[in-house]
């Protein structure tokens, strides 16, 4: 344990010193975490669904001189017991994936709907 929680500790140095970074704009994905609690709240947060994706994943934005992300098609839930529940997830609204060795892998993937929105609307940002 005390490994991981350096290894946390490292990761948010490595966030806070790009933050803090003379860049120009700056994107920072990362679900919900301890950086919305150690370093600062999030700019937006997203949901795949929002972007046309029948998923739930709640995912963070820090961004420096970037608009927030703009829905660009919104896919309903199924309702179960009156709670919303998307493709990627049970009816108790657990993540559908079995354990495996690279669950961590495949859940980590960024939604297609969520990068084609952020190539569209941030691409006309770069230089």
């Amino acid at each position: 344990m005390p490994e991981r929680q350096a290894k946390t500790e490292e990761a948010l140095l490595f966030v806070k010193a790009l933050m803090d970074a003379p860049i120009e704009r700056i994107a920072i994905e990362n679900p919900i975490g301890c950086i919305s609690t150690r370093i600062r709240k999030p700019d937006q947060t997203i949901q795949p669904y929002q972007f046309g994706e029948d998923a739930s994943k709640a995912t963070c934005l820090w961004l420096k001189n970037l608009p927030l992300l703009t829905s660009t098609s919104f896919v309903a839930p199924r309702m179960v017991n009156g709670r919303p529940r998307w493709g990627n997830q049970t009816d108790s609204g657990q993540n559908k994936l079995p354990p495996t060795a690279d669950r961590w892998a495949i859940r980590s993937m960024t939604y297609l709907g969520v990068a084609e929105a952020i190539a569209a609307q941030w691409g006309a940002y770069s230089n």
